[in-house]
């Protein structure tokens, strides 16, 4: 490997890690000059990889904050199905006592997540 395609290799780490910075003149002559060392097929096809790889970073950056968010919904939807499963259990409990008619048991069991506790 010359020392033309190294600064061509340079050229595609920097574009890589953030933070680094460089006059553009310095990317663009690096870059022609990696153009000339393998040749325009190879350089356009490292080009599209760049691109593509930021692109992708990009978009999964954006879905996996949507994807957390939706988490927490989904966690508190299933906090308030719990909350209401429970004060239904409670109102059948106290239904049954106010009526004299011994409540379910499998009900009042399946209640603790084992499983529905609604058989309807």
């Amino acid at each position: 490997m010359c020392r033309h395609s190294i600064a061509g290799v340079f050229l595609v780490v920097n574009l890589l890690i953030p933070g680094v910075q460089m006059p553009i003149n310095t990317y663009i002559m690096n870059f022609l000059q990696f153009v000339s060392d393998v040749g325009f097929p190879i350089a356009g096809a490292v080009a599209s990889g760049i691109f593509i790889f930021i692109i992708l970073k990009f978009i999964l950056a954006t879905v996996t904050g949507s994807v957390h968010g939706l988490k927490a919904i989904i966690q508190a939807l299933d906090n308030r199905v719990q909350t209401m499963n429970n004060d239904l259990i409670k109102i059948d409990a106290l239904l049954s006592h106010v009526e004299g008619v011994r409540p379910n048991v499998d009900r009042l069991a399946a209640n603790e997540g084992k499983e529905d506790a609604r058989k309807d």
